[in-house]
């Protein structure tokens, strides 16, 4: 699981292990975060390992998701990801390349990596951490809105081609969850903003996470699965 040393990606490792997967900690920087994750993972008596790398390197992927001695990765949570908000006209080149290769494109190389073993296990699941930015107009994110909704497009069109081989692959979009990535945006009326008329957690995304990659969830797969509170309805 990519980006899993704090805030969706720790709660959905916790949910994870809780279900008895083995869970591979990623973190880039993190390191504290994720030991503090697999500490978490283990005195619950779950199973998990650190996993440093970073997601916009493709050696770093394709390392990441090779078998290992926990056997073949069967379910793949795509969270890692990056804002760098601007309006469309001062962004620049690295800004956007920064959050497409981060969000989107490591996206691609992960399932890539993953999906022939799965294929042949007939089994997996893959899910994509897209956003609501990804459904709606958010001004300041042109290049987090476009790298959203290329995974949810991205998540669409893969599942058409595995279903057949019982793997499943879905994305999961958040609104507005409280979590270190988005402390700077959850400042004054924000909550007014939203039907539920409050912020979200960590925990019930990863709530929804897990239910995907249940066998509850083996007859779902494409859809894109907004836990927002109503912001996007």
């Amino acid at each position: 699981m990519t980006g899993s040393s704090r805030g969706i990606g720790a709660a959905t490792a916790l949910a994870l292990a809780g279900d008895g997967w083995h869970v591979r900690v990623n973190y880039r920087s993190d390191e504290a975060g994720a030991k503090e994750v697999v500490s978490r993972i283990e005195s619950a008596g779950g199973s998990a390992a650190l996993w440093q790398g970073d997601v916009a390197d493709a050696d770093d992927v394709r390392r990441m998701t090779e078998p290992g001695d926990d056997g073949p990765v069967l379910v793949l949570v795509n969270n890692a990801g990056v804002r760098v908000d601007n309006l469309s006209p001062s962004l620049t080149d690295e800004d956007w390349a920064t959050v497409i290769d981060t969000n989107l494109t490591s996206t691609f190389r992960a399932t890539r990596a993953v999906l022939p073993k799965m294929m042949r296990a007939r089994f997996g699941r893959v899910i994509n951490l897209a956003s609501v930015a990804g459904i709606r107009a958010n001004p300041g994110q042109a290049n987090y809105s476009a790298s959203k909704a290329g995974v949810i497009g991205f998540t669409k069109t893969v599942a058409a081609e595995v279903a057949r081989r019982g793997v499943t692959v879905n994305a999961v979009a958040p609104g507005l969850i409280e979590t270190a990535f988005t402390e700077d945006v959850l400042e004054g009326d924000m909550a007014k903003a939203i039907p539920a008329r409050r912020i979200g957690t960590p925990e019930e995304v990863a709530a929804c996470i897990r239910f995907l990659a249940s066998p509850e969830a083996s007859y779902v797969t494409g859809t894109t699965l907004t836990v927002d509170g109503g912001l996007s309805a």
